[in-house]
């Protein structure tokens, strides 16, 4: 396994980052001990959750992968693991139950803090924009949390280049902890979106990218094919999943990857991420795994190293996603 710095930060973390969404949702508590096992066999040294999950999914009140996260980290050495989670989404009842307040913020960290069995975390990230709340109260709030020493760094998902521009600044003028880390939506199939203006942004100002659905759903591991395009009930009902299996150009993408798997001996999921890994930006992309044989498929990724003409010809064939 590769490790990488974290940004601009002295942190080292692999070059693949386990998600835990399925945590206490398509996998259970045992399957979910046996998937972070496999990790750290793997050399992953590097979780990611957050304190909703998997609310969203399976209409639960959230917190379900924390906690199975914290009990795992009773039999297991929690130094050695870089944890990150994230704060934003509807975790109790109220006007305050959600968002990023001083309120909400300082009472979401001590339950997830509660729920993983720690004193600390590694990677506090906001979820997504709160257009209610100053940037300086959420901000402050996060300063906070580093200078009692309960988050060592702080990070932004889903949050648009120039947002995340005027947070940097935002720190920089108050004398803030600044973002160092950015998980935004990114795959061979989902590109204009980071890479418009954000993926420049956080090249300029050292911010360390781990993006979320690097598979693209799972499309990118070749389960949906022409012939058979929804072999995977959780999965076939999402808005990225119905798009990408009614387009031609998305099945033409698939077909290079394969080629390019092929001729490699790789699964195909390994040519999709190393593609993501060989770009100056990415740090990590986050994997998730309802399964041990899924995590294991993957693992070896970092390892695969592409030609530049088969990088261009990904490149190529998925521009305009």
């Amino acid at each position: 396994m590769q490790y990488r710095r974290l940004g601009r930060t002295g942190l080292k973390v692999s070059a693949l980052c386990l998600g835990t969404m399925t945590f206490g949702w398509s996998a259970d508590r045992e399957t979910s001990f046996a998937i972070m096992n496999a990790a750290v066999e793997a050399g992953i040294n590097f979780f990611d959750t957050a304190d909703i999950y998997s609310y969203w999914i399976s209409g639960n009140k959230g917190g379900e992968s924390e906690t199975i996260i914290g009990e795992w980290f009773r039999q297991h050495d929690r130094d050695s693991i870089v944890l990150a989670t994230k704060v934003r989404g509807p975790m109790w009842s109220g006007p305050n139950g959600e968002g990023l307040s001083r309120a909400h913020i300082l009472r979401a960290v001590e339950d997830s803090l509660r729920r993983l069995g720690t004193d600390y975390i590694d990677l506090y990230q906001v979820h997504y924009p709160d257009e209610e709340t100053p940037l300086e109260e959420t901000l402050s709030a996060l300063d906070v949390l580093v200078r009692q020493g309960k988050v060592r760094y702080i990070g932004f998902s889903n949050y648009s280049a120039w947002l995340s521009v005027k947070s940097l600044w935002v720190s920089d003028k108050f004398g803030y902890a600044p973002f160092v880390c950015s998980q935004p939506h990114y795959s061979l199939l989902h590109r204009k979106e980071f890479e418009l203006e954000e993926e420049a942004m956080c090249l300029s100002e050292g911010i360390a990218v781990i993006p979320y659905s690097p598979l693209a759903a799972g499309f990118l591991t070749g389960k949906y094919t022409r012939a058979n395009r929804t072999p995977d009930t959780s999965r076939q009902e999402s808005g990225l999943i119905r798009e990408l299996t009614a387009s031609n150009q998305a099945y033409d993408a698939l077909d290079l990857v394969q080629e390019i798997a092929s001729g490699h001996s790789v699964p195909m999921a390994h040519v999709a991420l190393a593609w993501m890994l060989a770009r100056p930006s990415i740090t990590a992309p986050i994997i998730g795994a309802r399964t041990v044989e899924q995590l294991r498929e993957v693992a070896g990724a970092p390892e695969l190293t592409l030609t530049a003409s088969e990088i261009d010809r990904l490149t190529e064939i998925t521009q305009g996603f």
